[in-house]
């Protein structure tokens, strides 16, 4: 047995903390080609240990025994795995490195592919789910990596449905819809690593996320300062601007290959916090269909494991092509039920300008935002000075002055804080301890009165 799938566990895990279990399981006789040779662990290598003291159940897949390739006792091993990690509460952690389904073992191998993902479905929402494709992940076992909360792929692993070969018109050195680069920039995996870099990139994860449902997201606070002011440049570079908010400047983003929307989490006087932010591209930012999903996805999971919600918000509109005509208002149905029914505490930080039904879809106080603050020099209006001048403007009247006019009178935060859109109006470099404040009132979200029988007198 090569040595290459144990030692990923052990360079993930603390040191000396890894207990395998199921190690001198086999295959099963089967009808067909009973002559392959039986080998421990059935190319599996399955177990349980620390991640900085917490507990984490893990699996790696051994392509050299029978090319990794999946059976009916394989499959079981990472069945079994998932149902004790959902008794005790632990993330799930696995490596993909396979050839496949087990020919000779035919539907008995196909019937337990469909074990693993019955179990990884039962699990979602309820434990952190990461997978790392250090190998190859086709066929059923791509749509595992898509169940999963957070996917890292080596550079040189291979993710594929078909292979691009059997794509009609297609072939790898057209397009290598297998390869990391293809399947990052469509949003199917989170991070891009090295072997190196993999196990840190994971361990961040993990260190950041809750253990399970049911657990509490708050951390040993850090000995960062509360009331720490931030350095505020714009936000041409979204990611800068939620470090400098973190906790030791510490941000996980989910989803790098979408741009559209920045995902992620930080943690705010110890807790974990899921932050969503428009990213600008020269000086505008629209929302797209892959980052609405994206951001859908992102809201989901959050109210699953009950992590509280920052928007940080700078937004012109919707982008305008066939894609969006076609599917976006499908897409933002989906984004405004997932920010309507969470339940969890939602602040919405209006950093730049937010123009018309777009903003709406970004966390507002209409979808269920609890605390709106913005930025003094925000604009918050149906739409820029400038097209509202066109619109409005009548013959002889000066376009430029009316402009400036709609600008003075009807784009400016304190008209969304007279109106109780907004609740309180922040100077950048105070963000921190008002976020902080913030999420530490809401911490007691409760929506007290579903459960309330009768009034008190």
């Amino acid at each position: 047995m090569d040595n290459k799938a144990r030692n990923i566990i052990e360079n993930l895990l603390d040191e000396h903390s890894f207990v395998e279990f199921g190690k001198l399981i086999t295959a099963k006789n089967t009808d067909f080609n009973g002559k392959e040779p039986k080998k421990e662990s059935d190319g599996v290598i399955t177990g349980h240990g620390l991640i900085n003291d917490r507990l984490v159940f893990v699996y790696s897949q051994d392509v050299s025994v029978l090319g990794g390739s999946i059976g009916e006792m394989h499959a079981k091993k990472i069945s079994d795995l998932y149902k004790m990690a959902l008794k005790v509460g632990a993330p799930v952690i696995g490596f993909i490195n396979s050839n496949g389904v087990r020919l000779y073992e035919s539907m008995d191998a196909i019937e337990a592919i469909g074990g693993i993902i019955k179990q990884a479905s039962v699990a979602s929402g309820v434990i952190p789910q990461v997978l790392g494709v250090v190998g190859n992940c086709g066929g059923c076992l791509s749509v595992l990596a898509s169940m999963n909360d957070y996917v890292v792929m080596l550079d040189d692993a291979k993710m594929f449905i078909n292979s691009p070969d059997t794509i009609e018109g297609n072939f790898v050195d057209k397009v290598d819809t297998s390869s990391a680069e293809y399947q990052f920039d469509n949003g199917n995996v989170d991070v891009i690593a090295t072997e190196d870099s993999m196990p840190v990139i994971i361990r961040n994860y993990i260190d950041i996320v809750p253990n399970n449902n049911a657990e509490s997201n708050f951390d040993d606070i850090s000995d960062d300062d509360f009331n720490r002011a931030i350095s505020y440049n714009g936000i041409d570079n979204v990611q800068e601007v939620i470090e400098e908010i973190a906790d030791d400047n510490i941000f996980v983003e989910v989803k790098c290959g979408i741009t559209n929307v920045v995902c992620g989490f930080i943690k705010l006087a110890g807790q974990t916090i899921g932050v969503a932010a428009n990213s600008e591209t020269d000086g505008k930012s629209y929302l797209n269909l892959e980052g609405t999903t994206k951001l859908t996805d992102f809201v989901n999971y959050c109210d699953a494991f009950s992590i509280p919600i920052l928007t940080i918000t700078s937004i012109d509109g919707f982008e305008s092509d066939f894609n969006t005509e076609i599917s976006m208002g499908n897409a933002l149905s989906k984004l405004a039920f997932a920010f309507t029914s969470a339940t969890v505490p939602k602040i919405n930080l209006i950093v730049g300008k937010v123009l018309g039904s777009g903003y709406i879809f970004m966390n507002s106080k209409s979808l269920g935002a609890d605390m709106v603050f913005a930025y003094p020099d925000a604009k918050m209006a149906i739409m820029d000075e400038n097209k509202a001048a066109k619109i409005l403007c009548n013959e002889g009247d000066d376009i430029n002055e009316l402009a400036k006019t709609y600008e003075n009178t009807n784009t400016g935060v304190e008209n969304g804080a007279k109106r109780g859109y907004i609740d309180r109006i922040i100077e950048p470099v105070d963000t921190r301890k008002y976020l902080i404040d913030g999420f530490e009132i809401l911490y007691s979200k409760n929506s007290y009165y579903d459960i309330k029988k009768h009034n008190a007198k």
